[in-house]
């Protein structure tokens, strides 16, 4: 498939045109023109790149991709590195960022909804769904889930927080600023991918039990659909690479 043709049609795919995003969308970085392995991952760090360059990829499709808008503007020292892996190798670099939060079948809000059998019942604001569990579950019970689904033990909190939890609220990536629209909207736990200051004493004088899995982990889901569709779409080579990252 050729570069191009890749980027028109995931851009179709993800309705990259109404985001208004703080880092390119698409292709970032032009490589070869034709195109048949592709590596995908969350970050397009050092590793990630020499994995893809032992394993002869043509392209690689990440969420966090460069040139973001409060980055520096030259190109020096790790950046550097990275781009020259990059340039050197001929490989084609795409990054999708909110569009692949926001989709609503194949974004990381969507997908952390799935794997912790949340049934999504609307929107508190367009980047933060809300939805209902099953049945009421206590922290302990929900830890245990997080844990399982996500490979990681969360960060939780809580501070007369309701004993069990049904309600929930939750974005990916760095979605704590949006707690206190949560705690407006009414809530029994809030769950993002990290944590600021801040955030505890919003969860502790609004009674709800907060919960971070990390970053990194809260945004593997979108870009794992994005490859199986992808993967289903077309006949291409696509592998998803998981680079350990404990935040």
């Amino acid at each position: 498939m050729k570069n191009t043709v890749l980027e028109n049609v995931i851009n179709k795919k993800l309705n990259s045109a109404q985001f208004n995003d703080c880092i390119p969308n698409g292709l970032q970085i032009e490589g070869s023109q034709k195109i048949k392995k592709i590596i995908t991952g969350v970050t397009a760090c050092q590793e990630l790149l020499n994995i893809a360059v032992k394993k002869r990829a043509d392209a690689v499709i990440v969420h966090h991709g460069y040139f973001w808008n409060n980055s520096e503007k030259t190109i020096k020292g790790m950046l550097r590195i990275r781009i020259k892996t990059i340039l050197e190798n001929n490989i084609n670099l795409y990054c999708w960022h909110l569009p692949l939060d926001y989709h609503p079948k194949l974004g990381n809000n969507v997908q952390i909804g799935k794997m912790l059998d949340i049934k999504l019942k609307g929107y508190i604001l367009p980047l933060v769904p809300w939805g209902i569990l099953k049945e009421k579950v206590t922290a302990k019970e929900m830890i245990a889930t997080i844990t399982k689904r996500f490979g990681r033990i969360p960060f939780h909190y809580e501070c007369n927080a309701s004993k069990k939890i049904m309600k929930v609220a939750w974005c990916s990536g760095k979605g704590q600023s949006f707690i206190n629209a949560a705690a407006q909207f009414g809530i029994d736990a809030f769950l993002t991918g990290e944590v600021s200051e801040e955030t505890i004493h919003v969860a502790k004088e609004n009674n709800f039990h907060f919960f971070s899995i990390g970053h990194h982990a809260s945004e593997c889901g979108g870009i794992i659909a994005l490859t199986e569709w992808i993967r289903n779409v077309s006949n291409l080579d696509i592998t998803f690479i998981n680079v350990y990252n404990p935040v």
